[in-house]
Formats: C-alpha cells, structure tokens, sequence
C-alpha cells in the first residue's frame, strides 16, 4: 500500500491511496466518518429560555456544534474509571447565560475545561430580542457517529483513479481543447494527459476519438478528499482510522485462529 499526500491543512486532507481494492476503500471511509470518537453535547439542562424557538430546536443546534477536546484526557463514559456515574474525564460541562437583544454564537458557551472549545465561534444559536434570555447547563461526552450524527468525525468522499490510453491515432488537438476538465494536453503535435485527477468519467473523449483514446477504470488506486466536521484534524482523523481498521483486521484474525 502506498499514500501519497496532495493537499493537507487542519480541516482538509486530499490523498491517494494505490495498493488497495474498492471494498477496503469503502470501509476505510465508513470508518473515517462514523468510528472514530468525537465530542459533542449530549444532555442539556434549561434553566430559561423564552427566545421563538423551543428547547428541543435549540438543543439540536447545540449537539452539532463541533467541539475541540484533548484526545489523551477524555474517555468513553462505558470505559471510565467512574463506571459511567460521570466526571471529569468522561464529560465536560458547558453553560451559557445571555440576555437580548443580541445573537448567541456557539463562542458564548462557557466550558469547565478550558482545553474544550468550539471549533467556530461564530455559529449562530438563536437570536434574543429585548428581554428574552437563554440560561442552560450542557454537558458533552464522547461519542460514534454511527451512534448519532452529531458525532460523526468527518464527511469523506472517494474515487477511483481512471486509466487513459492514447491510441495511435488518439493525436488530435481537437480532443484537448473538447476536454471540460482539461484533463489533456496537446504540445509539440502530440496529445498527452495532463491531470489524470481530474478526470470524472465523461467519456466524451472517448467518443470524439471513436474509441483511440481509452478510459480504463483503476481497481487498485483511489482518490481521498476528507474535511473534519469534529475537532480533531483531518490528518488525525486519517492515521485513527488506519489505526481502527488494523485493529479489526487483528480481532478478526484472532476469531479465525480460534476456529481452528
């Protein structure tokens, strides 16, 4: 198997992976979406609120609301030292007090740890006018998105790579400039492919050249574009899928042993 990396920053990755097939493909992106753990407010505890929108619209907003937390001090609530009684590193609690008129952001939330905060602080909650008032306590735990979606760690889009041939007589100007995603090239009296990547399929090429040029599709090479909808990085997000699928891959060969 080999990676290669073609844009990365903290909220996007964009790679390619070549040594796999489409069934590994497509479990790598259903991990990298719903099973890897991510922070998000779960319970929430209205002390006021006369704003035009009801308690339960207002704590949906909140449970997507994507939280940044320390990965090595918070656990699952099942996996707890307190037994999922609740405590400091199972849960964090965030509250908010604000009176209109005004807008309530996501940044107005107030957490006991300061190493948890929203991703964007300028997520609109709901907005208070002249003496309407929000006051509630939240509390946020770890979970999987494919427990609720406001867990879900990413949103992860896949393809396979295509395979273009130029036939002989496949040399023609006219198929580079015909091309809505100028995938050719046409230098020197020769047609040449350019960005294999952004290929998408058309196949208009194809037709132009009544079958010289070929569109083949890759089985073995795919390409990755991962945006984090959670708090954690997208490149995190890559290595901790790996990491979860390696350790299937090894509850699963030890299941097989005990067959034997």
């Amino acid at each position: 198997m080999e990676v290669k990396i073609l844009e990365k920053n903290d909220e996007k990755i964009k790679f390619i992976i070549n040594g796999i097939n489409s069934a590994l493909a497509g479990e790598l992106r259903r991990i990298m979406m719903i099973e890897i753990p991510s922070l998000a407010i779960e319970w929430v505890d209205f002390r006021k609120n006369n704003s035009v929108l009801w308690d339960e619209i207002i704590a949906n907003r909140l449970g997507l609301i994507p939280l940044k937390y320390d990965t090595k001090f918070y656990n699952f609530k099942k996996d707890c030292k307190c037994k999922g009684k609740g405590c400091v590193h199972c849960q964090v609690t965030l509250v908010l007090k604000k009176r209109g008129p005004c807008m309530v952001y996501s940044g107005d939330l107030v957490p006991s740890d300061k190493k948890v905060k929203p991703v964007y602080e300028k997520i609109p909650i709901v907005e208070l006018t002249k003496d309407q008032e929000l006051e509630f306590e939240a509390i946020a735990e770890l979970g999987l998105g494919k427990d609720h979606a406001k867990w879900q760690s990413s949103i992860v889009g896949y393809r396979a790579i295509p395979k273009i041939t130029i036939g002989r007589s496949g040399n023609s100007k006219e198929y580079a400039d015909r091309c809505p995603r100028g995938v050719f090239t046409f230098k020197n009296k020769k047609l040449r492919v350019k960005s294999p990547l952004e290929c998408n399929n058309c196949l208009e090429c194809v037709e132009l050249s009544r079958g010289s040029i070929k569109v083949e599709t890759n089985e073995t090479m795919y390409l990755f574009k991962i945006e984090s909808a959670c708090g954690l990085k997208s490149g995190e997000i890559v290595l901790k899928s790996f990491k979860v699928l390696s350790d299937k891959l090894n509850e699963f060969s030890k299941d097989l042993r005990k067959l034997k």
